[in-house]
């Protein structure tokens, strides 16, 4: 049996939002049981403030992710801008393995950059600067010493916040810059790269150096659709979920 790759990206999952965490816990006891590996590359979470949040639906998914991994299937998790903030104990609690913001696998015989693509997005720079000082290992340490309910609040606070936000933002802003891809493609020695967060599903073919490069677009999920990229020895597809 050719088993695939799946990567997905971008569920938001959150207790506001049952109709894709039931989707993705139905991907995990299902489809994600057919597979070689999964790869989920960052804001599996709308916000996650801490491995010590267990409030809904945080609990229901730790233990479909440990039974999938416990099954001998490996998933691999890449943080992203809503959920860098998960830990050591998430993926003891899951068994899932954490990758870097930059990960280069062997994708049947091709080295593939992952990342979740928010590191791409270099012309939105209030978000960059944003990024350096919460990435910080005071800065975070200072978060999590503070009650989980303060948290909680406080989340939900950037949330709208960052709603707002990006309405006032140019839709060219906060997409990828290609100077960007070229020049870290180029520093990781890899002609593929596969990342989320632009909500913008597509392959771009592009060239470095007059070699032939691609650029996979993962999607977003919504109640309505879900979507993983799929890959085998054969290529691949994109398939609904």
């Amino acid at each position: 049996m050719n088993l695939d790759t799946l990567f997905i990206s971008d569920l938001h999952l959150s207790l506001e939002k049952p109709e894709i965490t039931s989707r993705f816990l139905a991907f995990l006891n299902d489809r994600a049981t057919k597979a070689a590996a999964v790869y989920i590359l960052g804001d599996l979470f709308d916000a996650w403030i801490g491995d010590d949040d267990f409030t809904p639906p945080n609990n229901k998914i730790r233990k479909q992710l440990k039974q999938l991994t416990d099954s001998g299937i490996p998933v691999y998790f890449q943080p992203g801008n809503r959920d860098f903030l998960l830990g050591k104990q998430f993926c003891t609690d899951t068994g899932v393995i954490l990758l870097d913001e930059y990960a280069v696998i062997d994708l049947y015989g091709t080295p593939t950059l992952l990342t979740h693509g928010d590191l791409l997005c270099t012309d939105d720079l209030p978000y960059q600067e944003f990024r350096v000082k919460s990435h910080s290992l005071e800065w975070q340490q200072t978060v999590l010493s503070k009650p989980l309910l303060l948290r909680l609040l406080v989340a939900r606070w950037y949330r709208i916040r960052s709603y707002f936000h990006k309405r006032k933002k140019s839709q060219d802003i906060m997409d990828v810059n290609q100077d960007t891809v070229t020049t870290v493609m180029r520093e990781k020695r890899c002609l593929r790269l596969i990342h989320g967060h632009t909500h913008r599903p597509a392959v771009h073919d592009f060239e470095i150096d007059l070699l032939a490069a691609q650029r996979f677009v993962l999607a977003a999920w919504s109640k309505h659709s879900a979507e993983a990229l799929c890959w085998d020895s054969n290529g691949y597809h994109t398939e609904a979920l």
